[in-house]
């Protein structure tokens, strides 16, 4: 096994570049409109068309749901001689007014779902086990694979998920692997042909020590994962800091993977307090770093330092504790300070913080690390208190929410402060005690839990109007 570190993202902006390659459009509906637009989807598709908009020849009107499922199955052996590459189709409802009134769940209308084909497959030789480091530790195998053409593309990496599937489907070093690509994008290992076996495979085992720094690799009782328990990790360091910087987490503009790596190998930064020390010069002398990027980079710098004190605990990488977790918590515990005076019993009395989230956090402040971070974010004058918030309402008194996805103009943070604001309560998990789940873009697996128990959904303009409706009450 080799521990590797993805290559920095090239730029695809520049817009001479785009002009040279063949591109075409093809629209199929229309987003804004002064005056009046046809009253269906199939009208408003023949009014593109007469427009000279490229549109999809195989779009098609059908009046019973029996002849639209069978025309989406007819699909499946011919999906390789359309002009185009697709993962599947999309079936609408033609009246624009009901589908409207179906309204929209996260980023997902009502009115319209997706008929996904069935994953492409192929089988090639699996060469090597790849093990990448994240930011929390975790150490997650992927397969080097001989390169193989899949559905238009070529793939030479797949996932292999966890050490404990790689065991359950006793998937082995050399062995001829069968590979899908998921959604038609990303690729993973569904398991070896064993008939081809000659025996010189050699079985994977979980590393013993990280791949990258040597240290001791743990499991936390309960989960698949295995650890890197060394917090100053190289890769570790980056991987945090990475995430640090980007919208998810301090929203620092001017900084990507590539940047923060240079950064590293330019000593410059040891870790996320050291970013709000930089200077102009310093950051001039790099290459990439131009006097109007320096700038952006500085004010966002500045700016990064207000905010709020559960977007800073959120961005740390501390195990389990994301944007919703730290805004279950900073009400509780109001100061950085405040965190690394807290045992494990005092995080796991909040309600939605599990057991295995305490710990995390205990072992997070009480470490070297977090002292340093601290002696550095006062030093800056980031922010480390949380302003205590005004209420402004009791309309969602007694209610439990629970937050998903990505909303379109407010953060993680912000949506929970508003609940709290108004009186209500917001959860880390989904039960059958929740009573709305905000979903926005995104939304991963508390979406489909709370449709499992039939929990009402939101969005973040359900969000709005529920204030509205109960304000007017």
């Amino acid at each position: 096994m080799r521990a590797t570190r993805p290559p920095a993202r090239s730029s695809k902006k520049d817009p001479r570049i785009t002009a040279e390659r063949p591109l075409t459009a093809y629209v199929y509906a229309v987003v804004d409109a002064q005056g009046p637009v046809p009253p269906t989807q199939w009208e408003t598709l023949a009014y593109l068309r007469a427009l000279g908009f490229h549109l999809a020849e195989e779009i098609a009107l059908f009046s019973e749901i029996e002849a639209t499922a069978a025309y989406a199955e007819s699909f499946i052996p011919r999906r390789d001689d359309l002009p185009f590459e697709v993962d599947g189709l999309v079936i609408k409802v033609n009246q624009h007014t009901v589908f409207d009134e179906l309204g929209v769940v996260g980023k997902d209308p009502r009115g319209a779902v997706a008929f996904k084909f069935p994953s492409q497959e192929a089988t090639t030789q699996l060469l090597a086990v790849e093990v990448t480091v994240g930011r929390t530790g975790v150490l997650t195998p992927s397969a080097a694979l001989e390169p193989v053409f899949i559905g238009g593309v070529t793939v030479r990496n797949a996932s292999l998920h966890n050490y404990d599937l790689i065991q359950e489907r006793d998937i082995r070093l050399g062995d001829r692997v069968v590979v899908k690509r998921s959604g038609d994008v990303i690729p993973y290992v569904v398991g070896p042909v064993t008939a081809a076996r000659n025996g010189a495979e050699q079985a994977i085992l979980p590393p013993q020590r990280c791949p990258v720094c040597g240290s001791p690799v743990e499991r936390v009782e309960g989960e698949v994962a295995y650890y890197c328990t060394n917090p100053d990790c190289p890769e570790r360091i980056a991987r945090n800091l990475i995430f640090f910087v980007s919208r998810a987490g301090m929203d620092i503009d001017g900084l990507g993977e590539s940047g923060i790596r240079r950064l590293l190998h330019k000593n410059l930064i040891r870790d996320e307090g050291d970013l709000f020390f930089l200077k102009a010069e310093a950051l001039l002398a790099l290459e990439g770093f131009a006097q109007k990027k320096v700038d952006n980079l500085l004010r966002s710098l500045e700016a990064a330092k207000e905010r709020p004190l559960a977007t800073l605990i959120a961005s740390l990488g501390i195990r389990g504790v994301g944007a919703t977790v730290s805004a279950l918590l900073t009400p509780h515990f109001r100061s950085y300070a405040a965190f690394e005076a807290a045992s494990a019993e005092d995080f796991a009395r909040v309600e939605g913080i599990g057991p295995h989230t305490a710990r995390a956090l205990v072992e997070f402040f009480s470490q070297e690390r977090s002292h340093r971070l601290l002696g550095k974010f006062q030093a800056a004058g980031v922010n480390l208190t949380a302003n205590q918030a005004e209420p402004q309402g009791d309309q969602l008194a007694g209610l439990n929410f629970v937050l998903t996805g990505t909303l379109p103009t407010l953060s993680r943070d912000e949506a929970a402060a508003l609940i709290i604001a108004h009186g209500g309560m917001v959860k880390g998990s989904v039960s059958k005690k929740t009573d709305y789940v905000v979903a926005g873009e995104a939304a991963g697996s508390k979406l489909t839990r709370a449709q499992a128990l039939g929990v009402p959904l939101l969005d973040e303009a359900g969000l709005r109007a529920l204030l509205n409706l109960k304000e007017s009450e």
